[in-house]
């Protein structure tokens, strides 16, 4: 994590594999490949135990365990940062304070779910976080999936009251919102993108890089896009951005991370289970993610 913004770049919210078809047990040597692979790729940090790790369904055990073991796999070649967010605060704390004693570089929060809380309460709820560990946050905020949105003037309170918070995940889907969060607070905190197809428009705005689905897929791939970016080669990066975007679609075709796992699971890296209530991708949008990757491979893009 860097100083000043706290993080750039790349960074995969890493696929947890599973055993079993009911995803059993997590798959542990699968999981080491995955890190490697992502560290050969070029990216810049690694996030287990975020939403598209299934967080939601994994034990606190496994989570503890997952964070532990991408930090001994990383062995400090990339920067690992830990999903640790929840709909309860007690259990943040935590799941983050456990992130920071495995190891982990840094910990992302997503806005607490379903439960709905006030601004008053997102602002407690995050300062509290931050106050309880000593290593960098990353807020994450998607209300597409949470249900409440994080209001921009909350963040600038947040940002005023808890100094270890360095980043944020936008993931709105709104480059206006992104743009905002740059102008207001660039010099405070890093703006990464949470949404792939984003990840370039957001950039020309002034955000730091990605938290990205597709790279678990092809890190090397998307790691050119955002490194092609930073340098300022923005007609370079446009040709490959757009290149990469029906791939980044076909990652979200049905629900996260089934798509990405049925890519993976082609090509031998691991199962595609999910845990329920998630299920594996139909046919359907297997042969749409598959026609999408060799379409990128045969361009030579």
């Amino acid at each position: 994590m860097k100083s000043k913004g706290g993080m750039a770049g790349t960074y995969t919210a890493l696929v947890t594999p599973f055993q079993g078809d009911e995803g059993e047990a997590v798959d542990w040597d699968a999981m080491d490949a995955l890190v490697d692979a992502q560290i050969e790729g070029g990216v810049s940090g690694l996030v287990p135990c975020g939403t598209t790790g299934e967080s939601p369904t994994l034990s606190s055990g496994e989570q503890q365990e997952l964070v532990k073991r991408v930090v001994l796999r990383a062995s400090g070649r990339v920067v690992v940062v830990a999903g640790t967010g929840s709909n309860s605060t007690l259990h943040t704390i935590e799941a983050s304070r456990a992130a920071e004693r495995a190891g982990a570089d840094g910990v992302m929060v997503v806005v607490p779910y379903y439960n709905k809380p006030t601004q008053a309460g997102l602002y407690r709820h995050f300062v509290a976080v931050a106050a309880a560990v000593s290593c960098p946050v990353v807020i994450y905020n998607i209300p597409g999936r949470t249900g409440i949105d994080l209001a921009v003037e909350t963040l600038g309170r947040i940002v005023e009251k808890a100094r270890n918070v360095v980043a944020v995940k936008e993931a709105t889907g709104n480059v206006l919102r992104a743009q905002e969060l740059v102008r207001r607070f660039g010099d405070r905190l890093s703006v990464m993108s949470g949404d792939d197809a984003l990840t370039l428009p957001m950039m020309a705005v002034g955000a730091n890089g990605v938290i990205s689905v597709t790279s678990n897929l092809l890190p090397k791939a998307v790691a050119r896009v955002v490194n092609l970016a930073a340098d300022g080669r923005f007609l370079d990066a446009r040709r490959a951005h757009l290149a990469l975007l029906p791939v980044h679609e076909a990652m979200f075709l049905e629900a996260n991370p089934g798509p990405v796992k049925a890519a993976l699971a082609s090509l031998g890296k691991m199962r595609d289970t999910v845990r329920g209530p998630l299920v594996a991708p139909s046919n359907e949008t297997r042969t749409k993610v598959g026609d999408a990757v060799r379409e990128y491979e045969r361009a030579g893009a």
